[in-house]
């Protein structure tokens, strides 16, 4: 064989291997949280949201919907509250007069992926009306589904008082 032969050979064959190991990549299963989960039917989690960097807001927002459905996957019936509190209620509002121009495609994502999650069942989303009134947040420029609360600490006690594994986000 000729070196522009072997060459064309070395690559089909890599290319080849490439494609058969993704494939198996692709196809295996995500582990189970078999033990964790014996015994239990409903996911109760109340997400205590406070953070102020949109790029990260959105990567946490990705993984709680993942965490939803790993649970129904598990066989879990998954019930979300997230509760913004502190600078987070600002990169959940429609105004962006004050954002710097790279948040903005984060704060897009930000409200694709809400709106994405409102839409499943048993998610709800409150924004915390003390950390809108510290951080000038008008309340009428929440983005659409999130319900404008007293006191996001005070939710955080009522819903731990349920049974909701309080889990925070910072």
């Amino acid at each position: 064989m000729r070196i522009p032969e072997i060459r064309s050979l070395t690559a089909r064959l890599s290319l080849g291997l490439l494609v058969l190991l993704m494939c198996g990549i692709a196809s295996a299963e995500k582990p189970a949280d078999t033990q964790a989960l014996d015994g239990v039917s409903s996911g109760k989690i109340a997400w205590d949201i406070n953070m102020a960097d949109a790029e990260k807001m959105l990567l946490y927002l990705k993984v709680m919907d993942e965490t939803y459905e790993d649970l129904k996957r598990q066989g879990v019936a998954p019930d979300m509250v997230l509760t913004f509190r502190g600078p987070s209620v600002r990169l959940i509002t429609t105004d962006r007069s004050d954002v710097p121009i790279d948040d903005e495609l984060h704060l897009d994502g930000i409200a694709e992926q809400l709106r994405a999650m409102l839409k499943k069942p048993n998610v709800r989303v409150e924004a915390c009306s003390v950390a809108t009134r510290l951080t000038g947040v008008d309340a009428d420029t929440l983005l659409p589904g999130i319900e404008h609360v007293g006191n996001t600490f005070v939710s955080q006690i009522g819903y731990q008082a349920k049974g909701y594994a309080i889990i925070p986000i910072m």
